[in-house]
């Protein structure tokens, strides 16, 4: 880690934060330099030896409102998660009053507003459905893959593989998602979602993230699933979809996918330099 002078001895503030019970570990990195190296966001993402969390995000100074960094517990970097860039645009927005913002990530310019009643919105943009984008290792149709299931193919900046199923809790998640995750399709793995249609424009999907595990919630699979729900004709382009962790609302727009829910700033900490200084 190289951090302005002091880090080890003063130790590194973060804020946990979630989205429907999918957590994270957000680290203010626009008043300090701070480089977070896969070794490190592993070491505390761990829910034992360090603080846990589902993501770490890094708020960085950018040529729009601020630029966002995303790594998942393992230490792999992802280019969009979209729980965390509403809970960032919510803090982001308390901070200065505003009630829109423009935020950058790998994935691109996101543009974030303050949706009423707690909830905050953003526009994850445009979905990606050619296989190339997604990507996948060939060519194939990506509405129904050559998969057992034929799940779905999309991309929101990261790669996804809806199944559609009669019964999403009747799923083995853990055994599921683990398996799907390195399909030989995939070769950059994949987020997995097993979704079930529960009534017209209401799903109930459960997720595997890759890189993570079984978790409450996703954004960016949320909307995945929204856009192959829709795309295979099961149901409209605005739906309501209901996680573990709770509920979300999708509306795939002209303008690009945008996601609505409600957000939490459990607490804020700081690393302590006994812990920073484990992992120098």
């Amino acid at each position: 880690m190289r951090a302005m002078q002091g880090i080890f001895t003063s130790g590194l503030p973060f804020m946990k934060m979630h989205g429907l019970g999918n957590d994270f570990v957000v680290v203010d990195a626009r008043a300090q330099t701070v480089e977070i190296t896969p070794a490190i966001a592993q070491a505390v993402g761990h829910r034992h030896f360090g603080v846990g969390f589902d993501q770490l995000a890094v708020i960085e100074n950018g040529v729009a409102d601020a630029h966002l960094v995303f790594f998942n517990a393992d230490g792999s970097t992802s280019a969009a998660c979209g729980n965390a860039t509403r809970c960032i645009a919510r803090f982001l927005m308390e901070e200065t009053g505003r009630s829109e913002l423009t935020l950058t990530t790998e994935r691109g310019t996101l543009h974030a507003r303050d949706a009423g009643d707690g909830l905050t919105s953003v526009n994850m943009g445009q979905p990606q459905v050619d296989w190339h984008e997604i990507p996948l290792a060939e060519e194939t149709d990506t509405l129904e893959l050559p998969i057992e299931g034929a799940p779905t193919a999309s991309g929101m900046g990261n790669p996804h593989c809806t199944f559609f199923v009669e019964d999403a809790e009747a799923i083995p998640l853990a055994e599921f998602g683990s398996r799907y995750e390195h399909h030989p399709l995939y070769p950059e793995r994949t987020n997995v979602q097993v979704a079930q249609i529960v009534g017209p424009d209401h799903i109930r999907m459960r997720v595997w993230e890759r890189g993570v595990g079984i978790t409450l919630a996703s954004g960016s699979s949320s909307c995945a699933t929204a856009v192959a729900a829709a795309r295979r004709g099961l149901t409209g382009r605005k739906v309501q979809i209901d996680l573990d962790g709770g509920t979300i609302w999708v509306d795939w727009r002209d303008d690009g996918v945008w996601m609505t829910g409600p957000t939490c700033h459990v607490f804020s900490g700081t690393l302590t330099p006994e812990f920073l200084r484990t992992l120098g």
